[in-house]
C-alpha cells in the first residue's frame, strides 16, 4: 500500500500539522491502495510563505537557467515514465498501455513543448519608438488539479509557471494523487529549488479553499467542474487574483451530410470512451443527419458492443470510472436518459457482464436524444453518447451552440474548407476537424461556462506573466 502522508514544502517532505488520513480506493479493485492526509489551511500558509521566499530568486533566473532545468525534468520524468503509469492504473483505473502512453505521454509532451516555447520567447519586445513591453511573471501560483488527467492538467500548469519564473502551491485530486506524489519526486530529483513548487492534499472545502482565498497568492488556476469553478471565483475575488479556470464541458460533434458517416460515428466513439468517457472535452454529442439516423445506430451499436472493458492491467480498451460516487452519478443519468425516452442502442444501467465489483460502467449509447434532455445538457463525465438527429446546417450549429458549455467541439465533413466554415460559427474555444487530434501548441480552453483563459503552448505563458510598460521621454 502506497504511503502519502506527507506534504512536499519547501523542498522537503514533511508532516502536515493537523490534517487526518485519506484512504485512496483502487476503483478497479475497490480496496484501499494508499493512504495521503488531508491537510489544512495552516498547511497552505506554510507552503506560500516557502513560495514566495522562493519568488524573489526564482523570478529573477535567466531563460538559459530555466532551460537547464525543464531539460533536467525531462530526463527525470523519462526514466519514471512506467512508475507514473503504475500509478494512474492504480490510482485512476487506466488500462496500462493508456496509461503510459497517453496520460504519461502526455505530460512528457508538454514539457518538450514548453522547452521550445521557452527558447524563443519574448519577454521584453519594443513597441513603437518609446515604448519597451515587458512581461514578468506574476507572483506564487495556487493550483488546484482534478483526478481525471491528473498528470496532464499538473504539466500544463507547472510547466509554463516554471518556464516563465513563477512558484507554485498545488493541491492534486485527494482521489488520484498518487502520481502527483511521484512527480514532486521527479522535480526533487530534477533540481526544482526548495520553495519552487509545493504539495499539499487535501479536500477542495479546505486546502482548495484556502489556496484560492489565500491573500499570499497572486493567481489561482483551476481545473474540475464548473460549480467548484465558480467557487473558487468567489473566495479569489476579496484578493483580487487572476482566476484562471478550465471548466466542464458537453463538446457537439457535427457529422455534415457529406462527411464518411461510418468513420465519424467509430472515431467519436472511439473517443469519447477513451479514458472511461472521463475528458473534459470528449464528444458526448454526435449530431446528424436525419435521414442518416437509422445507419449510424447500426454503427455504432457494432461498434460499442466491440469494445473490452475490464481489468486495467491486461489488454482493454476501457477500465472503470475514478470512484463510487461517479459510478453512482453516471448510473443517475443512464436512468435520467432511459426515463426521458431516449433509445438505448447500447450499454444500458449497471455494470459490464462478468464484472461485479470494481466501478465498471457499460459503454452506453442513446438515440432519439432530444437537445433540452438532461442527458443531452448535463456534463455526465462517463462513457454515454448522445445521437442527435438534425434537419439542416443551420440546425445542427443551432443544436451545438444550445449548450451552456463551450469547451471543445468537432466537425466532419467531406472537405476541410467546409468543415471550416461549419467550425467557425460554433461557440467554443477549440473545434477538431476531420479527425484532427491534439495540438501541444494550440491554445486549450473554452468559452461560456467551461471557463477562461488558455493552457498549452505559447498562450499559456502569458497566463502567468504580468504585462509592464515603459514609456520613454520623447
Amino acid at each position: 500500500m502506497r504511503d502519502y502522508t506527507r506534504a512536499y514544502i519547501d523542498g522537503a517532505w514533511v508532516k502536515p500539522t493537523g490534517g487526518r488520513i485519506s484512504d485512496v480506493i483502487n476503483p478497479a479493485t475497490e480496496k484501499v491502495a494508499g493512504q495521503i492526509t488531508l491537510a489544512s489551511a495552516a498547511d497552505v500558509d506554510a507552503a506560500v510563505a516557502a513560495a514566495a521566499k522562493a519568488f524573489k530568486t526564482f523570478s529573477k533566473t535567466t531563460r538559459e537557467e530555466r532551460l537547464d532545468l525543464l531539460q533536467s525534468i525531462l530526463s527525470v520524468y523519462g526514466r519514471r515514465m512506467d512508475d507514473l503509469a503504475d500509478a494512474l492504473t492504480e490510482e485512476l483505473g487506466a488500462p496500462k498501455k493508456f496509461a503510459k502512453d497517453v496520460q504519461a505521454g502526455a505530460g512528457y509532451l508538454h514539457l518538450q513543448t514548453a522547452v521550445a516555447v521557452l527558447k524563443d520567447y519574448k519577454f521584453e519586445y519594443h513597441q513603437g519608438d518609446r515604448t519597451i513591453i515587458r512581461r514578468e511573471p506574476i507572483g506564487v501560483v495556487g493550483m488546484v488539479t482534478p483526478w481525471n488527467w491528473p498528470i496532464n492538467q499538473i504539466m500544463v500548469k507547472v510547466v509554463p509557471a516554471l518556464a516563465t519564473g513563477c512558484t507554485s502551491v498545488h493541491k492534486p485530486s485527494e482521489i488520484a494523487p498518487f502520481s502527483a506524489h511521484i512527480l514532486a519526486e521527479i522535480f526533487h530529483e530534477a533540481g526544482v529549488p526548495a520553495g519552487v513548487y509545493n504539495l499539499v492534499d487535501g479536500d477542495g472545502p479546505t486546502v482548495g479553499a484556502a489556496i484560492s482565498a489565500h491573500p499570499g497568492i497572486a493567481m489561482v488556476s483551476f481545473t474540475g467542474s464548473t460549480a467548484a469553478g465558480i467557487d473558487v471565483a468567489k473566495r479569489a475575488a476579496d484578493t483580487v487574483k487572476r482566476v484562471h479556470q478550465e471548466l466542464g464541458g458537453k463538446s457537439p460533434n457535427i457529422v455534415l451530410p457529406d462527411a464518411d458517416l461510418a468513420k465519424a460515428v467509430t472515431e467519436n466513439i472511439h473517443r469519447l470512451m477513451m479514458n472511461s468517457g472521463q475528458t473534459c472535452h470528449a464528444p458526448t454529442r454526435i449530431l446528424i443527419p436525419s435521414e442518416k439516423i437509422e445507419e449510424a445506430k447500426t454503427v455504432a451499436r457494432e461498434v460499442v458492443t466491440s469494445l473490452k472493458i475490464g481489468d486495467p492491467k491486461g489488454d482493454v480498451d476501457m477500465g472503470p470510472v475514478v470512484s463510487k460516487r461517479q459510478w453512482e452519478r453516471v448510473q443517475s443519468l443512464i436512468g435520467k436518459g432511459i426515463a426521458e425516452g431516449a433509445e438505448v442502442i447500447g450499454g444500458g444501467e449497471g455494470r459490464p457482464e462478468g464484472l461485479s465489483s470494481g466501478y465498471y460502467v457499460r459503454p452506453t449509447v442513446f438515440a432519439g436524444v432530444r437537445n433540452e434532455m438532461a442527458i443531452a445538457q448535463e456534463e455526465i463525465f462517463g462513457p454515454v453518447l448522445c445521437m442527435i438527429a438534425y434537419r439542416d446546417v443551420d440546425d445542427a450549429v443551432a443544436i451545438a451552440n444550445d449548450t451552456e458549455y463551450g469547451l471543445g467541439a468537432y466537425v466532419q465533413a467531406g472537405s476541410v474548407d467546409e468543415a471550416r466554415n461549419v467550425a467557425t460559427r460554433i461557440e467554443a474555444g477549440m473545434v477538431y476537424i476531420n479527425g484532427a487530434g491534439e495540438d501541444p501548441q494550440a491554445p486549450f480552453g473554452g468559452y461560456k461556462k467551461s471557463g477562461n483563459g488558455r493552457e498549452w503552448g505559447a498562450v499559456a505563458f502569458g497566463e502567468f506573466l504580468e504585462t509592464k510598460a515603459l514609456i520613454l521621454p520623447a
